[in-house]
């Protein structure tokens, strides 16, 4: 499979990656330099825009125009087109830990992941501390009240937030234990059964960001292993697409049909393989992705 850079940024650490159907572009973050930046597919322009701390993530809400950033303390509603910016939530934790991973569920409400935080105050990286990170679940309609659902805790570094197509399999996974895991999920309610790993001690890196596609299969980026691992319902290998850097970060399905696979990547080696480490690339998938949900703002 062909990869393409379709946008060679240099981002220190690229991630938090969303496919905007009615604007034709895919939003992602640049982490350590606090950057949200769009590329519009129709002529690979890239606009950005500067936070004043982290940002981690991207997501689609269900009023036209109006995007969730997760930045590393705080949950902001974001206009784009005047550069509008509202917290509605502020990190449930010690300053000790970091928003990381997010995603709208089938329902729109959001699932959203923490680490120890490894990012200083202008961006310098640091340690994570094991075991501080937690996965939330956060509503809509409890935006004047703040409320966060804790729904696991003690991870490592909280990632890959997805559900099966027919959402009645949740995947995420703990980047450091370098372990996907799967439980039952409920679309009616959200209620998740016991988590059980599904993918785990894959020599290749540890698992970041994922995607799931429209045949079951889920693209899951490989930190420090140079790929993505297209992993099928069973668990089991079904190709590995070699990226041309070490540090391969998230992915999402975009285009018009969705079948192209958006990865973002982060700096952090050195020599020829890293020349384009930080870049947005592209491939086209052999099927494609389901659509990107919204957050229900209630």
């Amino acid at each position: 499979m062909e990869l393409d850079c379709v946008a060679p940024v240099g981002d220190i650490t690229g991630e938090g990656a969303v496919w905007s159907a009615a604007e034709c572009c895919i939003y992602w973050t640049d982490i350590n330099r606090f950057l949200v930046h769009r590329l519009a597919v129709s002529d690979r322009s890239v606009r950005t825009w500067f936070f004043d701390e982290p940002a981690v993530a991207v997501a689609l809400t269900d009023q036209p125009g109006v995007l969730l950033v997760a930045l590393a303390t705080r949950l902001v509603l974001w206009t784009p087109a005047d550069d509008e910016r509202r917290t509605i939530a502020t990190l449930p934790a010690s300053d000790a830990v970091r928003f990381n991973d997010a995603r709208p569920c089938p329902r729109g409400t959001l699932i959203i992941g923490t680490m120890g935080n490894n990012v200083g105050p202008d961006g310098e990286a640091g340690n994570v501390t094991p075991g501080l990170g937690a996965l939330y679940r956060f509503a809509g309609d409890h935006l004047d009240a703040g409320a966060f659902e804790t729904l696991e805790t003690g991870i490592g570094i909280a990632n890959t937030v997805a559900w099966s197509p027919d959402a009645a399999i949740f995947y995420f996974a703990d980047t450091l234990a370098n372990e996907i895991r799967t439980c039952e999920h409920h679309p009616e309610t959200g209620a998740l059964g016991t988590p059980s790993a599904f993918f785990a001690g894959f020599e290749r890196g540890a698992p970041d960001g994922s995607a799931i596609d429209s045949a079951g299969y889920l693209w899951n980026c490989r930190y420090g292993g140079g790929c993505v691992v297209r992993i099928a319902p069973d668990g089991s290998i079904e190709r590995i697409i070699e990226v041309p850097c070490g540090n391969v970060t998230t992915c999402t399905f975009g285009g018009t049909d969705l079948r192209t696979l958006f990865i973002t990547t982060a700096r952090g080696g050195s020599g020829r393989s890293e020349r384009l480490a930080g870049s947005l690339f592209a491939l086209e998938a052999p099927a494609p992705g389901v659509p990107e949900r919204a957050f229900r703002l209630g």
